[in-house]
């Protein structure tokens, strides 16, 4: 081994120690800048050590795409909201999915000019790597899509939906046979990366905005696995190391998050969850036909002051109406007062994993007061007042005592066993998973109807000057 080569592998090495370190770091709040940071540093060393590799042609090529990619990746973190970091991350997903297949492309395009017939232990990973970044790129491109509202965030659903994503997925592994069996030519691998990216977007197409956390994390696996194949084409430690390392944590996280819901990912993926829209009342109707109470900011506000123990459980709602300060200000202003405030956090509130955590962080909440599901919810019934800002789903009862529901079953924040609850929603419309909450019915619960920005800065001054 050349001392170049030695040096390779020693900066590989490091990088594979600096990923490994900056996911356990990942995993909490706290240190979570801190695993940014080193996974950073590690890429940085990846490229710097990749560019130096023999089998690498030209900088130039490198300098091109770093020059291009490089603003756009600038620019876009620095520009996008933090209510929008959902769509962003499945952009970046669906990008890294795509470089994956483009790279495996361009090695296959290699082994057709090298003039030698392609054996089918060189064509495996190409054309696993292929399939699987075209999925993950045009489903992540769909999920963006669905996230940004360009398209509808219900599901997408039509006769005989199954079927033709099974003749799709039999077309694919007719093409792979081809591939692997000695004819390899240009025809049917491009036509096997045109099946795996329609497969993308009939996969996620039929799943909505409810479960996108989930689809987020398993699309963000298969971009993993992706990268981890095309280091097997490549001969490439860093890519085998890289990509399992996210492929792995991907699949652990949808498995968790999946739990948290109390369905399998069958069902995510093929249950077309919420396709059904349930009935949209109005500002006073009742889903169930019982009595919804409403209150006023100063009603609120009094409430919110004069109790000694306060939990918010914070939800989509909160990240659309870009909230997430006016809450803290809220919280800061309660505690002044001798309120004990924590935050409920449900593990797939929002749109991707995380979200509320984020928003959260974002806005300086101490993270001491970021309380998961297990540890929350033994706490709602000491709890003076639960405070619910755009939360649907997660706090439905419907999932603890209706059998027909379709949440039936899926753990859920215990909101309903606090001795007040305030519900802060624009209207009495169902979330994302178009189902009726009897929360809203219930003798202890009062709506805050309005825009929960404004709500709740509202309630922020109120409780300032009460």
């Amino acid at each position: 081994m050349t001392v170049q080569q030695t040096a390779l592998s020693i900066a590989y090495l490091v990088t594979a120690v600096l990923f490994i370190l900056g996911l356990k770091f990942l995993s909490s709040p706290k240190t979570a800048r801190r695993g940014n940071i080193l996974a950073m540093v590690g890429m940085v060393i990846a490229v710097i050590a990749t560019g130096f590799d023999t089998q690498i042609v030209s900088w130039t090529d490198i300098a091109i795409g770093a020059l291009i990619g490089a603003p756009i990746g600038l620019v876009s973190a620095r520009l996008v909201k933090m209510t929008a970091m959902p769509q962003m991350v499945a952009l970046f997903n669906g990008a890294g999915g795509g470089a994956a297949a483009l790279v495996s492309s361009g090695e296959f395009l290699r082994l057709l000019n090298s003039g030698e017939a392609p054996t089918w232990y060189q064509m495996l990973p190409i054309v696993l790597s292929c399939i699987i970044g075209s999925i993950s790129f045009s489903g992540s491109l769909v999920a963006f899509a669905k996230l940004q509202e360009l398209m509808t965030g219900r599901p997408i659903t039509y006769k005989g939906q199954q079927i033709v994503n099974g003749l799709v997925l039999l077309g694919i592994i007719a093409l792979v046979v081809m591939l692997l069996s000695g004819n390899v030519t240009p025809a049917p691998f491009v036509g096997l990366i045109a099946a795996a990216l329609l497969l993308g977007v009939l996969a996620v197409l039929p799943i909505g905005g409810a479960d996108m956390p989930v689809v987020i994390s398993l699309l963000n696996s298969f971009t993993g696995v992706a990268v981890a194949v095309t280091g097997f084409a490549l001969n490439s430690t860093v890519l085998i190391i890289s990509g399992t390392l996210v492929g792995a944590s991907g699949t652990l996280l949808t498995t968790l998050m999946a739990t948290a819901m109390n369905r399998s990912l069958a069902n995510v993926l093929f249950g077309a969850f919420g396709a059904v829209r349930a009935t949209e009342g109005g500002a006073a109707a009742a889903p169930g036909g019982g009595t919804v109470r409403s209150a006023s900011v100063e009603d609120v506000a009094t409430l919110l002051a004069y109790s000694r123990s306060v939990i918010i459980v914070p939800g989509y709602g909160m990240a659309v109406a870009q909230a997430q300060h006016a809450v803290r200000e809220l919280a800061q202003n309660l505690e002044k007062r001798g309120v004990d405030v924590k935050f409920a956090i449900h593990p797939v509130a929002g749109r991707m994993p995380g979200h509320m955590n984020v928003l959260l962080a974002e806005a300086n909440v101490p993270y001491e007061q970021l309380h998961e599901m297990d540890e929350i919810n033994p706490q709602f019934e000491s709890a003076d007042v639960a405070l619910v800002i755009g939360a649907n789903d997660v706090t439905n009862p419907a999932a603890r005592n209706v059998p027909n529901s379709p949440i039936y079953g899926m753990p859920i924040l215990d909101v309903d066993k606090a001795k007040n609850v305030v519900v802060l929603k624009r209207s009495m419309n169902p979330g994302f998973a178009g189902i009726d909450n009897p929360l809203y019915e219930n003798p202890k619960t009062i709506m805050l109807f309005g825009d929960a920005k404004d709500s709740v800065s509202k309630l922020a001054a109120s409780s300032a000057s009460a």
